[in-house]
Protein backbone atom coordinates (compact mmCIF):
# COMPACT_ATOMS: atom_id res chain seq x y z
CA UNK A 1 0.00 0.00 0.00
CA UNK A 2 1.73 3.41 -0.89
CA UNK A 3 1.68 5.93 1.73
CA UNK A 4 0.23 9.19 1.71
CA UNK A 5 1.97 12.56 0.80
CA UNK A 6 3.18 14.03 3.93
CA UNK A 7 2.03 17.72 2.55
CA UNK A 8 -1.16 16.67 1.88
CA UNK A 9 -1.61 14.70 5.75
CA UNK A 10 -0.71 18.26 6.72
CA UNK A 11 -2.96 20.22 4.19
CA UNK A 12 0.27 22.82 3.64
CA UNK A 13 2.07 23.26 0.63
CA UNK A 14 5.54 22.64 -0.29
CA UNK A 15 6.46 26.10 0.12
CA UNK A 16 4.98 26.66 3.76
CA UNK A 17 6.71 27.98 6.15
CA UNK A 18 7.94 26.15 9.07
CA UNK A 19 5.78 28.30 11.68
CA UNK A 20 3.10 27.48 8.75
CA UNK A 21 3.53 23.04 9.25
CA UNK A 22 4.13 23.65 13.26
CA UNK A 23 0.19 24.98 13.32
CA UNK A 24 -0.80 22.45 10.36
CA UNK A 25 0.37 19.66 12.67
CA UNK A 26 -1.51 21.38 15.36
CA UNK A 27 -4.56 21.38 13.58
CA UNK A 28 -4.46 17.83 12.67
CA UNK A 29 -3.36 16.40 15.97
CA UNK A 30 -6.01 18.12 17.72
CA UNK A 31 -8.66 16.75 15.46
CA UNK A 32 -7.21 12.82 15.86
CA UNK A 33 -5.65 12.76 19.47
CA UNK A 34 -6.73 9.82 21.33
CA UNK A 35 -8.69 11.62 23.85
CA UNK A 36 -10.95 12.92 21.66
CA UNK A 37 -11.38 10.03 20.13
CA UNK A 38 -11.38 7.01 22.69
CA UNK A 39 -11.25 4.00 20.94
CA UNK A 40 -11.05 4.44 17.31
CA UNK A 41 -8.18 2.67 15.53
CA UNK A 42 -8.65 4.65 12.64
CA UNK A 43 -8.60 8.23 14.12
CA UNK A 44 -5.58 6.73 16.28
CA UNK A 45 -3.60 5.92 13.03
CA UNK A 46 -4.38 9.61 11.73
CA UNK A 47 -2.97 10.75 14.69
CA UNK A 48 0.82 8.91 14.35
CA UNK A 49 0.59 9.80 10.69
CA UNK A 50 0.28 13.25 11.31
CA UNK A 51 3.48 12.94 13.99
CA UNK A 52 5.35 11.09 11.42
CA UNK A 53 4.68 14.03 8.81
CA UNK A 54 5.45 16.57 10.88
CA UNK A 55 8.93 14.33 12.46
CA UNK A 56 10.35 14.77 8.70
CA UNK A 57 8.55 17.88 7.04
CA UNK A 58 9.48 19.99 10.92
CA UNK A 59 13.59 18.83 10.32
CA UNK A 60 15.11 20.89 7.42
CA UNK A 61 17.34 18.28 6.25
CA UNK A 62 14.47 15.31 6.48
CA UNK A 63 12.64 17.94 4.57
CA UNK A 64 15.00 18.62 1.42
CA UNK A 65 15.62 14.49 1.48
CA UNK A 66 11.94 13.98 1.52
CA UNK A 67 11.61 17.09 -1.64
CA UNK A 68 13.88 15.76 -3.80
CA UNK A 69 13.26 11.87 -3.14
CA UNK A 70 9.80 11.10 -1.47
CA UNK A 71 9.44 8.22 0.80
CA UNK A 72 11.93 6.01 -0.97
CA UNK A 73 14.27 8.76 0.73
CA UNK A 74 13.86 6.71 3.76
CA UNK A 75 13.50 3.18 2.23
CA UNK A 76 10.98 0.93 2.08
CA UNK A 77 8.58 0.43 4.67
CA UNK A 78 8.70 3.88 6.48
CA UNK A 79 5.67 3.06 7.72
CA UNK A 80 6.47 -0.64 8.45
CA UNK A 81 6.14 -0.44 11.98
CA UNK A 82 9.00 -0.78 14.34
CA UNK A 83 12.49 -1.42 12.43
CA UNK A 84 11.51 0.87 9.17
CA UNK A 85 13.27 3.74 8.35
CA UNK A 86 12.42 7.47 9.39
CA UNK A 87 8.94 7.85 11.61
CA UNK A 88 7.75 4.35 11.14
CA UNK A 89 8.85 3.45 14.70
CA UNK A 90 7.16 6.23 16.12
CA UNK A 91 4.29 4.73 19.18
CA UNK A 92 1.86 7.16 21.04
CA UNK A 93 5.08 7.66 23.82
CA UNK A 94 7.62 9.02 21.35
CA UNK A 95 5.15 11.36 19.87
CA UNK A 96 3.99 12.58 23.68
CA UNK A 97 7.46 13.10 24.37
CA UNK A 98 8.28 14.31 21.36
CA UNK A 99 6.05 17.09 20.01
CA UNK A 100 4.11 17.54 23.32
CA UNK A 101 5.51 21.09 23.66
CA UNK A 102 3.51 21.96 20.56
CA UNK A 103 0.14 22.70 22.68
CA UNK A 104 1.66 23.89 25.62
CA UNK A 105 2.36 23.25 29.06
CA UNK A 106 0.43 20.78 29.78
CA UNK A 107 0.70 18.53 26.80
CA UNK A 108 -1.67 16.94 24.39
CA UNK A 109 -4.16 16.49 26.95
CA UNK A 110 -4.11 19.40 28.38
CA UNK A 111 -7.00 20.71 25.84
CA UNK A 112 -9.08 17.92 26.39
CA UNK A 113 -11.39 16.17 29.62
CA UNK A 114 -10.36 13.31 31.55
CA UNK A 115 -7.87 12.20 34.35
CA UNK A 116 -5.57 9.97 35.01
CA UNK A 117 -4.91 8.50 31.44
CA UNK A 118 -4.16 11.89 29.61
CA UNK A 119 -1.49 13.17 32.88
CA UNK A 120 0.22 9.73 31.89
CA UNK A 121 0.67 10.27 28.19
CA UNK A 122 2.62 13.59 28.86
CA UNK A 123 4.71 12.11 31.36
CA UNK A 124 8.20 11.69 30.92
CA UNK A 125 9.82 8.15 29.80
CA UNK A 126 13.14 8.60 30.47
CA UNK A 127 16.03 10.27 28.90
CA UNK A 128 16.17 9.71 24.62
CA UNK A 129 18.99 7.67 23.15
CA UNK A 130 21.26 9.16 20.64
CA UNK A 131 21.70 8.74 16.87
CA UNK A 132 24.32 6.17 15.83
CA UNK A 133 25.70 6.39 12.78
CA UNK A 134 27.14 3.76 10.15
CA UNK A 135 28.57 3.24 6.64
CA UNK A 136 27.70 0.68 4.94
CA UNK A 137 29.64 -0.57 1.60
CA UNK A 138 27.71 -1.34 -1.32
CA UNK A 139 28.31 -2.99 -4.92
CA UNK A 140 27.31 -1.99 -8.31
CA UNK A 141 24.77 -5.21 -8.59
CA UNK A 142 23.40 -4.65 -4.74
CA UNK A 143 22.79 -0.81 -6.02
CA UNK A 144 21.07 -1.87 -8.98
CA UNK A 145 18.53 -4.13 -7.44
CA UNK A 146 17.97 -2.93 -4.03
CA UNK A 147 19.17 -5.82 -0.90
CA UNK A 148 18.38 -6.59 2.50
CA UNK A 149 21.87 -6.09 4.70
CA UNK A 150 22.06 -8.02 8.29
CA UNK A 151 23.97 -5.34 10.21
CA UNK A 152 25.60 -6.01 13.95
CA UNK A 153 25.73 -2.45 15.72
CA UNK A 154 27.75 -1.90 19.16
CA UNK A 155 24.77 0.28 21.39
CA UNK A 156 23.38 0.64 24.22
CA UNK A 157 20.44 -1.96 24.57
CA UNK A 158 17.90 -2.39 27.28
CA UNK A 159 19.42 -4.08 30.47
CA UNK A 160 18.04 -7.62 30.35
CA UNK A 161 18.40 -7.68 34.59
CA UNK A 162 16.02 -4.28 35.08
CA UNK A 163 14.39 -4.76 31.72
CA UNK A 164 15.08 -1.44 31.08
CA UNK A 165 13.76 0.48 34.42
CA UNK A 166 16.68 0.75 36.20
CA UNK A 167 15.65 -0.97 39.35
CA UNK A 168 17.04 -3.31 41.34
CA UNK A 169 13.65 -5.01 41.83
CA UNK A 170 10.00 -4.82 41.13
CA UNK A 171 9.65 -3.47 45.06
CA UNK A 172 12.56 -0.79 44.58
CA UNK A 173 9.85 1.19 41.93
CA UNK A 174 7.29 3.70 43.84
CA UNK A 175 5.15 6.14 42.97
CA UNK A 176 6.65 9.69 43.38
CA UNK A 177 4.78 10.69 46.33
CA UNK A 178 5.22 14.65 44.94
CA UNK A 179 3.03 14.09 42.13
CA UNK A 180 1.43 10.74 43.24
CA UNK A 181 2.79 9.34 39.29
CA UNK A 182 1.49 12.17 36.83
CA UNK A 183 5.06 13.28 36.48
CA UNK A 184 3.38 16.92 36.78
CA UNK A 185 3.04 19.34 39.05
CA UNK A 186 -0.08 22.04 39.43
CA UNK A 187 0.03 25.35 41.09
CA UNK A 188 -2.34 28.09 41.40
CA UNK A 189 -1.82 31.23 41.66
CA UNK A 190 -3.89 34.31 42.17
CA UNK A 191 -3.61 37.29 39.66
CA UNK A 192 -5.76 40.45 39.62
CA UNK A 193 -7.45 38.79 36.18
CA UNK A 194 -8.13 35.82 38.40
CA UNK A 195 -6.62 32.39 39.23
CA UNK A 196 -3.84 30.88 36.60
CA UNK A 197 -3.12 27.38 37.05
CA UNK A 198 0.75 26.65 35.46
CA UNK A 199 1.67 22.71 35.31
CA UNK A 200 5.42 22.29 35.57
CA UNK A 201 7.71 18.75 35.11
CA UNK A 202 8.08 17.05 38.68
CA UNK A 203 10.86 17.97 40.00
CA UNK A 204 11.26 14.85 42.26
CA UNK A 205 11.20 12.28 39.60
CA UNK A 206 11.81 14.56 36.20
CA UNK A 207 8.28 13.51 34.91
CA UNK A 208 8.96 10.22 35.29
CA UNK A 209 5.79 9.68 37.77
CA UNK A 210 8.37 6.99 39.73
CA UNK A 211 11.01 7.02 41.98
CA UNK A 212 13.85 4.09 42.14
CA UNK A 213 14.85 3.27 45.96
CA UNK A 214 17.33 0.53 44.78
CA UNK A 215 19.26 0.74 41.53
CA UNK A 216 19.81 -1.99 39.39
CA UNK A 217 23.62 -3.52 39.88
CA UNK A 218 23.89 -4.61 36.29
CA UNK A 219 23.23 -1.41 34.89
CA UNK A 220 23.98 0.86 37.72
CA UNK A 221 20.25 2.24 37.47
CA UNK A 222 20.50 3.52 33.77
CA UNK A 223 18.20 0.64 32.41
CA UNK A 224 20.71 0.33 29.62
CA UNK A 225 23.89 -1.36 28.97
CA UNK A 226 26.27 -1.91 25.81
CA UNK A 227 26.07 -5.20 23.70
CA UNK A 228 25.01 -6.09 20.03
CA UNK A 229 22.37 -6.21 17.73
CA UNK A 230 21.56 -7.47 14.22
CA UNK A 231 19.80 -5.06 12.54
CA UNK A 232 18.00 -5.74 9.05
CA UNK A 233 18.25 -2.85 6.56
CA UNK A 234 16.42 -2.74 3.40
CA UNK A 235 18.33 -0.74 0.94
CA UNK A 236 16.55 0.54 -2.07
CA UNK A 237 17.42 0.44 -5.40
CA UNK A 238 19.16 3.05 -6.48
CA UNK A 239 21.05 4.46 -3.88
CA UNK A 240 24.14 6.43 -4.77
CA UNK A 241 27.03 7.21 -2.89
CA UNK A 242 26.59 9.45 0.30
CA UNK A 243 22.83 9.33 0.68
CA UNK A 244 21.95 8.59 4.20
CA UNK A 245 18.97 6.81 4.85
CA UNK A 246 17.29 6.87 8.35
CA UNK A 247 15.94 4.06 10.68
CA UNK A 248 13.83 5.28 13.48
CA UNK A 249 14.40 3.68 17.02
CA UNK A 250 17.23 1.65 16.16
CA UNK A 251 20.16 3.99 17.42
CA UNK A 252 20.69 3.99 20.97
CA UNK A 253 18.53 3.23 23.61
CA UNK A 254 17.36 5.83 25.80
CA UNK A 255 18.32 5.67 29.42
CA UNK A 256 15.42 4.37 32.29
CA UNK A 257 12.85 3.75 29.50
CA UNK A 258 13.49 6.82 27.22
CA UNK A 259 12.84 6.25 23.41
CA UNK A 260 15.59 4.67 21.60
CA UNK A 261 17.58 7.26 18.87
CA UNK A 262 17.67 6.73 14.95
CA UNK A 263 20.17 4.73 13.24
CA UNK A 264 22.20 6.79 10.11
CA UNK A 265 23.10 4.84 7.43
CA UNK A 266 25.39 6.41 4.62
CA UNK A 267 26.07 4.81 1.64
CA UNK A 268 29.68 4.09 0.10
CA UNK A 269 29.88 2.58 -3.75
CA UNK A 270 32.49 -0.02 -3.91
CA UNK A 271 34.68 0.82 -7.06
CA UNK A 272 33.79 -1.28 -10.34
CA UNK A 273 36.64 -3.22 -11.73
CA UNK A 274 35.39 -1.76 -15.20
CA UNK A 275 32.71 0.00 -15.16
CA UNK A 276 31.71 3.43 -14.03
CA UNK A 277 28.75 5.52 -12.60
CA UNK A 278 27.96 8.94 -14.01
CA UNK A 279 24.22 9.57 -12.26
CA UNK A 280 21.67 6.62 -13.80
CA UNK A 281 24.61 5.86 -16.70
CA UNK A 282 26.94 3.20 -16.72
CA UNK A 283 30.26 4.17 -18.79
CA UNK A 284 32.48 1.70 -19.94
CA UNK A 285 35.61 1.39 -22.42
CA UNK A 286 35.89 -1.19 -24.75
CA UNK A 287 39.08 -1.71 -26.59
CA UNK A 288 39.62 -3.83 -30.15
CA UNK A 289 42.23 -4.21 -32.42
CA UNK A 290 42.74 -2.29 -35.63
CA UNK A 291 41.15 -5.28 -37.87
CA UNK A 292 38.31 -5.19 -36.03
CA UNK A 293 37.62 -2.08 -36.07
CA UNK A 294 37.80 -2.48 -40.19
CA UNK A 295 36.20 -5.70 -39.90
CA UNK A 296 33.95 -5.82 -37.87
CA UNK A 297 33.21 -8.26 -34.96
CA UNK A 298 31.29 -9.18 -32.34
CA UNK A 299 32.31 -9.04 -28.35
CA UNK A 300 31.07 -9.11 -25.19
CA UNK A 301 31.24 -6.42 -22.34
CA UNK A 302 30.61 -6.82 -19.20
CA UNK A 303 27.07 -5.13 -17.36
CA UNK A 304 25.76 -4.86 -14.19
CA UNK A 305 24.36 -8.04 -14.04
CA UNK A 306 26.14 -10.67 -16.16
CA UNK A 307 28.09 -9.82 -20.10
CA UNK A 308 26.01 -8.62 -23.05
CA UNK A 309 26.99 -9.31 -26.59
CA UNK A 310 27.73 -6.15 -28.79
CA UNK A 311 27.96 -5.90 -32.97
CA UNK A 312 30.97 -3.93 -33.76
CA UNK A 313 30.24 -2.94 -37.49
CA UNK A 314 32.89 -3.11 -40.13
CA UNK A 315 34.72 0.56 -40.07
CA UNK A 316 33.89 1.62 -36.61
CA UNK A 317 35.78 4.82 -35.13
CA UNK A 318 37.50 5.45 -32.33
CA UNK A 319 35.17 7.42 -30.11
CA UNK A 320 32.28 5.96 -31.38
CA UNK A 321 29.79 5.46 -28.48
CA UNK A 322 27.17 2.66 -28.60
CA UNK A 323 24.23 2.50 -25.79
CA UNK A 324 22.77 -0.42 -24.21
CA UNK A 325 19.42 0.47 -22.92
CA UNK A 326 17.90 0.20 -19.70
CA UNK A 327 21.37 -1.37 -18.62
CA UNK A 328 22.32 1.50 -16.30
CA UNK A 329 20.40 2.29 -12.60
CA UNK A 330 17.12 3.04 -11.23
CA UNK A 331 16.12 5.85 -10.13
CA UNK A 332 15.35 6.20 -6.60
CA UNK A 333 12.16 7.53 -7.05
CA UNK A 334 10.42 6.54 -10.01
CA UNK A 335 10.67 4.38 -13.34
CA UNK A 336 13.31 5.76 -14.93
CA UNK A 337 16.14 3.93 -15.63
CA UNK A 338 19.87 4.53 -16.89
CA UNK A 339 21.49 2.90 -19.87
CA UNK A 340 25.21 1.79 -20.57
CA UNK A 341 27.77 3.51 -22.82
CA UNK A 342 30.48 1.95 -24.14
CA UNK A 343 32.95 4.03 -25.86
CA UNK A 344 35.19 2.05 -28.45
CA UNK A 345 39.17 2.39 -28.30
CA UNK A 346 41.15 1.39 -31.43
CA UNK A 347 43.92 -0.26 -29.46
CA UNK A 348 47.50 0.63 -31.08
CA UNK A 349 50.62 -1.99 -30.58
CA UNK A 350 53.81 -1.06 -29.07
CA UNK A 351 56.07 -3.23 -30.44
CA UNK A 352 55.60 -4.89 -33.62
CA UNK A 353 57.82 -8.00 -35.42
CA UNK A 354 59.20 -6.86 -38.98
CA UNK A 355 57.07 -8.61 -40.43
CA UNK A 356 54.39 -6.65 -38.96
CA UNK A 357 56.06 -3.37 -39.67
CA UNK A 358 56.68 -4.31 -43.20
CA UNK A 359 52.93 -4.82 -43.72
CA UNK A 360 51.87 -1.84 -41.63
CA UNK A 361 54.48 0.49 -44.15
CA UNK A 362 52.59 -0.87 -46.88
CA UNK A 363 49.72 -0.18 -45.87
CA UNK A 364 50.37 3.44 -44.78
CA UNK A 365 50.31 3.96 -49.00
CA UNK A 366 47.16 2.77 -49.45
CA UNK A 367 44.71 5.79 -49.72
CA UNK A 368 42.30 3.53 -47.89
CA UNK A 369 44.09 3.96 -44.41
CA UNK A 370 44.71 7.99 -44.94
CA UNK A 371 42.45 10.16 -42.36
CA UNK A 372 39.43 11.18 -44.18
CA UNK A 373 36.49 13.33 -42.67
CA UNK A 374 33.40 10.71 -42.73
CA UNK A 375 30.81 12.65 -44.58
CA UNK A 376 27.76 13.58 -41.62
CA UNK A 377 30.48 12.67 -38.63
CA UNK A 378 29.93 14.26 -35.59
CA UNK A 379 32.21 16.01 -33.51
CA UNK A 380 33.76 14.09 -30.32
CA UNK A 381 31.80 16.76 -28.36
CA UNK A 382 28.44 16.59 -30.52
CA UNK A 383 28.54 12.69 -29.84
CA UNK A 384 28.90 12.81 -26.10
CA UNK A 385 25.62 15.22 -25.14
CA UNK A 386 23.89 12.87 -27.83
CA UNK A 387 25.01 10.03 -25.68
CA UNK A 388 24.28 11.63 -22.57
CA UNK A 389 20.81 12.70 -23.32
Amino acid sequence: MSKRDYYEILGVSKSATADEIKKAYRKVAMQFHPDRNPGDKQAEEKFKEAAESYEILSDADKKAKYDRFGHQAFGPGTGGGAGGFSGGGMNMNDIFSQFGDIFGDEGFGGFFGGGGGRARSSRATGQRGSNLRIKLKLSFEEIANGVNKQVKVKKHVPCTSCGGNGAKDKNSVQTCGTCNGSGQVKRVTNTFLGQMQTVNTCPTCQGEGNTITAKCTSCKGEGRMFGDETISIDIPAGVQDGMQLSMSGKGNTGERGGSPGDLIIMIEEEPHESLHRDGLNVAYDLYITIPDAVFGTSVEVPTIDGRAKIKIPPGTQSGKIFRLKGKGFPEVQGYAKGDQLINVNIWTPQHVSDEEKAALEKMQLSENFKPKPVKGEKSFFDRVKEAFR
